[in-house]
Parts: C-alpha cells; structure tokens; sequence
C-alpha cells in the first residue's frame, strides 16, 4: 500500500513512522472490476415433422375368376316313330372377371314336342324344335337338337343332336364339340330291324346308343352347388312294337318313366305318354310312338337349361342383377363359396 502525504509526498515500503493526529491521510485502493458476460446461448428449435402415410387396400369389388355351369335348353322329341331330343349343351369352367362390367346372362328356354297331327298318316308327324342357347358372358352352350318325325327323319344337330325317326333308317343328328355327343341313328324296317323305336337324344356324357330301344345318351354330373347333380341327358325315342325308350342313364323305366332328366318315349300303347325333359337340367324330351290303332302320337318338349356360377365367399355379393332374371343364391349349400343359380330369362349381372 502506498501512503500519499498532502503536499506530493509518497512514501513506499516498509517505513515505520508515528502518524500526528492533525495528518489527514488518503489511502486510494484500486479496485479492478471484471464484468463477465453471460454466456448467450441460442438454441434453434427445429421441428421434426414424421409423414405417417397408411395405406389402406380397399377390399376387392368382384373376385378374379368365377366358376360357371351353362347348360342350354333340351330338344324337343319328335312324333310318330319319333327321335328322342338331343340335350342341351353342357359347359363348365372357370372365367375371370372384373368389377364394374355387365356380363349377360340367358337362360336357355327347352325346345317344344312334335305334334301329332292328320291320324295316322306321315304328314300328320311333326319334327320336335331345337332347344335354345344359354349364355354367361363369352361363354355360349348351344340348345339340343330336334327328335326326328315320321319315317325317314334324321335327328337334328345341337349342343347335342337328336335322334333320327324310327320307321326306316335314319341319322340321328351331330352334337357340337366340347359340349355334347350325337344322337341315335335308326334302321328301321330298310335296315331289318323288328324295333322301329325312335333313336334316342345325344347325352352330354355319351353318344346315343343306336337301335338300342330308343335309350336316350347319359348326361354329365357337377357339383358346382355342393351336390352332385346330373344335367344333359338325352330324350327317349318314341315306340312302335316295342316300348317307348327311357331318357338317358340305367334306372330309367320303359315307356312313361323319366329317369333323372331326359324325357322318356311314348309307348306303343300310347299310355304313358312321351315325356318332357326335367326344367333346369337340359335333358331332351322323349319322342312320340306310332300308337296302337294306326294314330301318331305327339313328342314332348325338352327341359330349359340353367346358368351356375360359383366363387369364394370372402368376396362380395353381385352389386347389380337384371330384373329380367329368375335367379337364387346361396353360401350354404357349398361351404366357403357364394352360388348363384340363374334358372329363367336374361340380362345383365356385375360385380
């Protein structure tokens, strides 16, 4: 510490001297001051913005692909010594599909009997008429074709063909490729046959069997709805000196009795007479006999065919059907699969 005397006079160091008390004396200190500033600190707020996208699949509108049955309408069965009529055509497959597009549905309607008209005479016999198309989308089944009439009438072509006229020889007409199989041709009295039955309708599972009674050909089996279910059976032809033939398969009866779809022939007797093929199976209708006292009897009509699709249930439910539809549907009679049975008319159906 330095002590500053008033007039100039400093002393320093280690000097040791008696202060008066009338010696006023100044003691400057030096005081440093140290002003430390506040650490600033900045913090630069950055804000984090996570983009959560989910994604949601919307659950399909229609499935990928359907399967489908589609049988066309039986043909009609002729008269007098009449052909069985041919089955309609028998299609079954898968189809794909999509959403929002219009696939056409008909139902093939079965073609009509031939009538018995003008006694007993060949002009009085009249052909059966061919059954009608079915259709789902692109896919067509062709309708059976007509019994024969008279004595010399060959059957006519179709999903299956019809069979020929019985009294003389005849043709029993084609089937079409994929869908069916020809009907019976006959002999007859030319060809020296005793049986002048009609020749049976062609089958969906077989040819007709010619000069064999009329028997008509065997249909084809689908379980698309969860049962077995036999459709496309050929129509009996009708009698003369023997029975009329039994539709197709091996439990049909002579004469009156239907067996599963095809329509049994008239009997010679004219009693039963012959037989429609059964509704919604396709079966041809059984041909007509040259009755017992010289008259012709009348062929009756085929049954109509169907339309089937089938999918898995996990996907929805058709969004638009054709009033013009009879139709019905079911996820119970085959498990896991919505089934939709079109059995009448046409129009559209989407997804």
């Amino acid at each position: 510490m330095a002590i500053t005397f008033t007039g100039g006079v400093t002393v320093t160091g280690g000097v040791t001297f008696t202060v008066p008390t009338d010696i006023t004396t100044t003691t400057t200190t030096s005081t440093t001051s140290t002003t430390t500033a506040a650490p600033t600190t900045t913090t630069s707020s950055t804000t984090t913005t996570t983009s959560s996208t989910t994604t949601t699949t919307a659950a399909p509108l229609a499935p990928p692909s359907v399967e489908y049955l589609v049988v066309a309408g039986g043909g009609g069965g002729g008269s007098r010594f009449g052909g069985g009529g041919g089955a309609g055509g028998y299609l079954t497959s898968t189809l794909s599909v999509s959403a929002s597009t219009a696939y056409t549905v008909t139902v093939g309607g079965g073609g009509g009997g031939g009538a018995a008209t003008g006694g007993s005479g060949t002009s009085g016999a009249t052909n059966g008429s061919p059954g009608n198309n079915s259709v789902f989308a692109s896919i067509t089944s062709t309708g059976g074709g007509y019994g024969a009439a008279g004595d010399t009438g060959n059957g006519g072509a179709g999903g299956s063909g019809g069979g020929a006229a019985g009294r003389f020889a005849g043709t029993g007409g084609s089937g079409t490729g994929g869908q069916g199989n020809k009907g019976a041709d006959t002999l007859g009295i030319s060809g020296g046959s005793t049986s002048f039955n009609g020749g049976g309708g062609g089958g969906a599972g077989g040819v007709a069997t010619s000069n064999v009674l009329g028997v008509g050909a065997n249909g084809s089996a689908s379980s698309i709805t969860g049962s077995s279910v036999t459709y496309a059976t050929g129509g009996g032809g009708g009698g003369s000196s023997d029975t009329g033939g039994p539709g197709g398969q091996t439990n049909g009866g002579a004469g009156g009795s239907s067996n599963v779809n095809g329509g049994a022939g008239q009997a010679f007797s004219g009693t039963p007479a012959a037989v429609v093929g059964t509704a919604n199976s396709g079966g041809g209708g059984g041909g007509g006999a040259y009755v017992t006292g010289a008259s012709n009897g009348a062929g009756a009509g085929g049954g109509s065919g169907v339309v089937i699709i089938a999918y898995l249930s996990t996907y929805p439910a058709l969004s638009s059907i054709s009033g013009g539809l009879t139709y019905t549907v079911s996820t119970s009679s085959r498990a896991g699969y919505r089934v939709y049975t079109f059995t009448g008319g046409t129009g559209p159906i989407q997804w």
